[in-house]
């Protein structure tokens, strides 16, 4: 006491939240919470509200039951902030779940099919260990990206910046999967297990593990399926659950402000291309005499 937050709906600025505020100065003469975290009302997707009369009521245990209480969260909070009335649609909720949920669950898949075909196990990395050597410019970015990822998810959400946390997370997801991922196709697909295989599987391996941290307190069922079967299974002396692990901490040494703006204006030089080609009506895989970039 005082409690660090409450969370109401706006509803209750002048009922809930006052009528604490006024029994705690009466009693102790001090507020009696920190912070507040004010909701805005769950609407159809008009911007109509719900009501029986009106027929536009969504029950949420249909909801539930058909896209899974994981997919719910994360569409409530990265849609719209959560001070805002949210408009809900399941047409949204299965956009979410298209973008997010299957590309991180494609990237877990595509690691785990190549990992358990070469036997991969995880192993701590040491300074006399020739896996670092190993790491490529790609393998020291999506590390730069993924701890300050940690550095400014734990920032936001110390801050009850709840929206732009989760958004964070799903612009790494999609850097994960469509640019680290498929530029390194091939060190995971070759033959034999040598030190820039292994690079690779464990920069991904690692991506994945954190992410399962991080993604904990928004989508429990699905953090903890990543955790046990990336996680606990290859490692007897791990906590139980991933909501016992702590909270990753970002390694601020490892984060490359240089080379992540440097593969960003790659990126963003890639997709200038990319809509180029389309204006032009050129296949992506057609090949160019020459390609000016100013």
């Amino acid at each position: 006491f005082p409690a660090d937050f409450i969370c109401e709906a706006v509803d209750q600025t002048r009922g809930w939240f006052y009528s604490l505020h006024a029994i705690s100065t009466l009693l102790f003469n001090r507020p009696c919470f920190k912070n507040v975290i004010c909701l805005g009302h769950v609407v159809d997707a008009q911007g109509e509200k719900m009501s029986k009369s009106k027929g536009n009521v969504i029950d949420p245990w249909t909801v539930i039951n058909n896209y899974g209480a994981d997919a719910l969260r994360w569409y409530m909070l990265v849609s719209t902030p959560g001070e805002d009335n949210h408009r809900f649609s399941t047409k949204m909720l299965e956009e979410t779940i298209r973008k997010f949920f299957l590309t991180l669950w494609n990237t877990y898949s595509f690691f785990t099919l190549y990992a358990n075909i070469d036997r991969f196990i995880p192993q701590p990395l040491t300074v006399d260990s020739e896996q670092p050597k190993a790491f490529t410019e790609l393998d020291n970015w999506i590390g730069s990206e993924l701890n300050r990822l940690v550095s400014e998810v734990s920032k936001l959400m110390d801050g009850y910046n709840l929206t732009s946390a989760a958004r964070k997370i799903e612009e790494f997801v999609d850097d994960l999967s469509n640019w680290y991922v498929r530029r390194n196709r091939r060190r995971f697909w070759k033959s034999g297990n040598d030190a820039d295989k292994l690079a690779a599987y464990t920069t991904l391996y690692q991506c994945l593990v954190t992410l399962s941290q991080l993604l904990a307190p928004f989508v429990p069922f699905i953090a903890e399926e990543l955790y046990q079967n990336l996680f606990r299974s290859v490692n007897p002396q791990a906590r139980e659950s991933v909501h016992l692990t702590d909270f990753p901490v970002a390694d601020e040494a490892k984060i490359n402000d240089k080379l992540n703006s440097d593969v960003e204006l790659a990126m963003k030089i890639s997709s200038l291309g990319r809509a180029a080609r389309a204006k032009a009506g050129i296949k992506v895989r057609q090949p160019l005499s020459k390609a000016v970039v100013g």
